[in-house]
């Protein structure tokens, strides 16, 4: 509300994703935001050609979240012809870009408070730089919340961050997202967030209830964010066929990203044939959790999806998941943002083709907190002795595969290459005279070979 000088106070909301949005909608809806004059939500569409892929407020079941904004806002449309993920202003441009924006959006001299999604890249960070004085709370909308920052952010944006918003995906885990400034964490209400998927479920009505509990395949284009090849993601679909097929089921559903290739789609359809099963694609841009509500799946598959998390979570849906080993050998650099997810699920989900040898991971907080440390050790430097003495009781290639050797190695840690490297000193010096030893060994090996 109104502060004591009467200045009036606005609330902008961040979200890029239906599903971000409909977390703030069940945020709302649970009371974690006090109230204020005014409320605006900014959406972004992100995507590599935005004029073919519909916004977040033109997607099936935004009506339903709408009536929680007083305002709703285009963020492409703000800074056209410039794209959200590659557009960030020069510094000298922040106080003009500010004076256009509470013009443009009718802010005048509101105070603004600030709810952001990814803090660590564009457009999020850039409305946290735009807008110097206003206090920020970020929301979480996928298992990358539980990991280290992306990025090193500025003390200047870090400092104003007050609150880490998250759905409970992996009960009990907390989020190691922007601890490096103490920002705490709070649960947005699991039944407040069923609660809308419940409004949004009303309102997907261009398919039908199956009459036999389907399995659900979950695509995410791995391919366009350049973790694997076409083909090797298409391969994984096609895995995901064979190993539900395998399993005994005959109605199979795929919901592609939906930015992939038609022609995978028309692969699994023909290969769904070949093995006797009758397959379906799902081309509409609801999200999956409205699907769990609509066609109640016997099984939910993917890679390392958050829907797996929120299926098996939230609605009791058994999961299973295809290619996190593929993934957690091709993640490069290490500190690859989507390295914990993928560790979670391939620590807490079983694979598809489970021959009953796999184990869930009994301590998976200590896990995430030891690769949350090699990914950002500067972040994070506290968390070393737990790392050490999880990562020596450890030694085992079942924990080690989330590990890369070199890393351990050049850390200092447990599982490091040679017994005589498994303790580097942890010291400017130490660590360059190593890095200069490494250097001249590989030098010496080209000559030789």
């Amino acid at each position: 509300m109104s502060t004591l000088s009467g200045a009036r106070t606005t609330r902008v909301f961040y979200a890029s994703t239906l599903y971000g949005a409909a977390t703030l909608a069940a945020a709302l809806d649970a009371g974690l935001f006090p109230a204020v004059d005014r409320t605006v939500l900014v959406v972004s569409n992100n995507a590599g050609t935005p004029e073919l892929t519909p916004a977040v407020h033109e997607m099936p079941g935004f009506a339903a979240l709408r009536h929680r904004f007083d305002d709703v806002l285009s963020w492409n449309e703000t800074i056209a012809p410039f794209h959200p993920g590659g557009w960030v202003p020069r510094e000298d441009d922040l106080p003009i870009w500010e004076r256009h924006l509470r013009l443009a959006w009718g802010l005048g001299d509101d105070t603004v408070e600030l709810v952001l999604e990814s803090i660590q890249v564009s457009p999020a960070l850039t409305l946290a730089e735009i807008f110097t004085a206003a206090p920020v709370e970020v929301y979480a909308d996928g298992l990358m919340s539980y990991g280290p920052t992306r990025n090193r952010l500025d003390l200047q944006v870090g400092a104003r961050i007050r609150r880490l918003l998250h759905l409970d995906l992996v009960p009990g885990l907390v989020p190691l997202l922007l601890t490096e400034f103490g920002v705490p964490s709070e649960t947005v209400p699991t039944a407040s967030f069923l609660r809308v998927l419940d409004q949004l479920t009303d309102t997907a009505r261009d398919f039908e209830t199956p009459d036999v509990a389907p399995a659900l395949l979950l695509g995410q284009y791995l391919a366009a964010l350049g973790l694997i090849t076409e083909r090797e993601e298409e391969e994984l679909h096609l895995r995901m066929v064979r190993g539900v097929v395998a399993l005994g089921h005959t109605h199979v559903v795929f919901k592609p990203h939906p930015t992939a290739p038609a022609g995978w789609s028309r692969r699994l359809e023909e290969e769904a044939t070949k093995l006797g099963a009758q397959l379906t694609v799902l081309d509409s841009p609801v999200l999956a959790e409205v699907l769990y509500r609509r066609l109640k799946p016997a099984l939910v598959v993917g890679c390392f999806s958050t829907a797996l998390f929120t299926a098996s979570a939230f609605f009791g849906i058994p999961v299973a998941r295809v290619g996190t080993d593929l993934l957690l050998d091709r993640l490069s650099p290490y500190q690859n943002s989507n390295r914990v997810p993928v560790t979670l699920v391939d620590a807490l989900v079983p694979p598809l083709d489970d021959d009953g040898t796999y184990r869930t991971e009994e301590r998976p907080a200590e896990l995430v907190a030891a690769v949350g440390f090699v990914m950002q050790p500067q972040m994070h430097p506290g968390l070393r002795p737990a790392v050490e003495t999880f990562l020596a009781g450890r030694q085992d290639p079942h924990t080690l595969r989330y590990f890369k050797r070199r890393r351990l190695t050049t850390l200092g840690l447990p599982g490091a290459v040679g017994p005589q490297l498994v303790r580097i000193p942890q010291n400017a010096a130490a660590q360059r005279v190593v890095r200069r030893a490494r250097r001249l060994r590989r030098a010496v090996l080209r000559m030789r070979a």
